[in-house]
């Protein structure tokens, strides 16, 4: 970590977290952390603390907002404006930040992009993060297309858990969710990852209305023979997503779908901080799963921050106040200082989400600016 910076540098520091956190304009003269004694600054008794008292030990990392698919939920059709290269994090605080984050107490990172394995150092960075001491679970969020090539390699590091986003069976639905052709290679990925001893390959499947719905059933036939961990993901609002109410099909919905077909399907118990509300088709080998972001939200047990790809922390998906961490370690902030900015940032999030018609309404980033 940097040594500690001059006096104008932590106030410009402080004006920014304001901003950050607060969406003030940027006040003048002395500049303090609202709310917060001076004295009380470093060190921070418990960086990863919100006031609800829910600790945070799960950090999501977004190391591109390149992706070579154009997913319908994900991006706007037009594209988006990536941010130049400077101002994107180098591996190197990547590494800084997350090595920060884990001494703090995270024991669980999850790199996402964009699509993380188009990053041409994406390997490397892995093995390093693998390297840390106190991370007990490092995992992978990709939509495959590259899992195939490089999967064998990732498979040498301490790469613990794998995500792969499919959502359709179809191949010439995929390129119309997607944009891109590309579904061959991913049912490549899954397979290669099963065949490298992965269990389970967790698959996420955005549901969407008149797209994708009338598959559900199809999906929970995959988990009879393979180790799978399929998790239907409500359909949730982004910029340029164009997202509406008629779209998303909910957890209720779904399940009663699936039940139609599985009426033994059955119900397992969950840890304290799943997102997935897990089921199970007695006597398969795999199982299912259902994210409620939308209809029944898990606000309360949330322990997951994100970090953009250009360095901001996000204590929630759907707020739009961010905090540069970027900007602080490229001024020279030191550990506790870092550690400061963090702790303020998590103390100020809110209980809970503000709702699926008011996120609809609020500006936030699109999903690939924010890491999925």
């Amino acid at each position: 970590m940097a040594t500690r910076r001059s006096g104008a540098a932590v106030r410009g520091l402080w004006r920014g977290l304001w901003r950050g956190l607060c969406g003030a304009p940027e006040p003048r003269g002395e500049v303090k952390p609202p709310g917060v004694a001076k004295e009380k600054l470093l060190p921070a008794s418990d960086v990863l603390t919100d006031g609800f008292g829910r600790h945070h030990t799960y950090l999501r990392i977004s190391i591109t907002e390149k992706c070579n698919l154009r997913c319908q939920y994900c991006m706007p059709g037009e594209g988006v404006r990536l941010t130049s290269r400077p101002q994107l994090l180098t591996s190197e605080e990547i590494i800084s930040l997350a090595r920060l984050f884990v001494d703090a107490g995270v024991n669980k990172i999850r790199l996402t992009g964009g699509e993380p394995l188009i990053r041409p150092d994406a390997v490397p960075l892995v093995g390093e993060l693998s390297k840390l001491k106190g991370l007990d679970t490092l995992a992978l969020t990709t939509n495959g297309v590259n899992l195939p090539r490089l999967l064998p390699f990732l498979k040498l590091t301490r790469l613990n858990l794998l995500n792969v986003s499919l959502d359709t069976l179809v191949p010439a639905k995929f390129e119309f969710i997607a944009r891109r052709k590309g579904w061959n290679k991913v049912m490549e990925g899954i397979h290669k990852a099963i065949d490298l001893g992965y269990s389970p390959v967790k698959v996420n499947c955005v549901v969407m209305r008149g797209l994708n719905e009338d598959e559900l059933v199809d999906f929970v036939a995959l988990t009879e023979k393979m180790p799978l961990d399929v998790r239907f993901i409500e359909y949730m609002p982004f910029d340029g997503n164009k997202w509406n109410f008629q779209k998303m099909v909910s957890y209720q919905e779904m399940l009663d779908t699936i039940k139609q077909t599985y009426p033994t399907l059955a119900k397992l118990s969950n840890q304290p901080n799943d997102t997935s509300k897990a089921y199970k088709v007695p006597g398969y080998q795999g199982q299912l799963g259902f994210i409620t972001s939308m209809s029944e939200h898990f606000c309360g047990s949330c322990n997951r921050l994100r970090i953009t790809a250009d360095g901001n922390l996000k204590v929630c998906l759907f707020g739009n106040a961010e905090v540069s961490l970027r900007d602080a370690l490229r001024s020279g902030a030191s550990e506790e200082e870092m550690k400061s900015l963090v702790a303020l940032a998590v103390g100020r999030k809110k209980k809970q989400h503000a709702g699926m018609f008011s996120i609809a309404q609020m500006k936030n980033r699109p999903m690939i600016l924010i890491g999925g």
